[in-house]
């Protein structure tokens, strides 16, 4: 006699087999087993480590702020979005509060090209997190290249009425070089 146990999420399903009425028994367990796999297959499927709507929506904001437009962003925040930047002290919560928060810097971004490195999309359901490392490049007056920035970037983005919005965003430097304080 053998016996075999089939594991599911919730719980197992144990069934003997032995010589008579082994073959009802085995089409169970092939069954249950195809079932099985379905199963983790189908759950398991919500996680996707490269998501092209998410990334395209990212780079378009990406490729308007780089023309000094934060619009892009801004179109794509929700109402609550709350944000983290290494230049502020505290978080800025709300879309009004962003809107505020990018006014002065309108115009004022020239960014010639950029890199997304990396860019990653997990996701659970209504709810996807994009990070990746941002190198900005600009031209120097004498027409050659030089990096502006380094930046590590994570957004949460959640679906709201059947569209991605970003309902948090986070801006880092890349090693920033950290000064010790004088006395130290």
């Amino acid at each position: 006699m053998i016996a075999l146990t089939v594991l599911f999420p919730w719980g197992h399903f144990g069934v003997d087999s032995c010589k008579e009425g082994g073959n009802l028994q085995k089409t169970i367990l092939a069954t249950l087993a195809l079932f099985a796999c379905g199963f983790s297959t189908s759950c398991s499927s919500g996680t996707n480590n490269f998501d092209p709507d998410i990334i395209a929506m990212e780079r378009n904001a990406l490729d308007r702020w780089g023309k000094g437009d934060p619009q892009g962003y801004l179109e794509i925040y929700a109402p609550e979005v709350t944000y983290f930047d290494p230049f502020i002290e505290k978080r800025t919560d709300g879309l009004e509060a962003m809107r505020k928060y990018l006014a002065p810097i309108a115009g004022k971004v020239k960014v010639d090209r950029y890199d997304m490195i990396d860019p990653r999309v997990e996701r659970r359901g209504d709810v996807a997190v994009l990070s990746y490392n941002l190198i900005s490049y600009g031209k120097k007056p004498d027409g050659t290249e030089a990096v502006l920035a380094r930046w590590n970037s994570t957004k949460v983005y959640g679906r709201i009425g059947g569209r991605w919005k970003i309902i948090h965003d986070h801006w880092s430097l890349i090693k920033p070089d950290l000064k010790q304080p004088i006395g130290e």
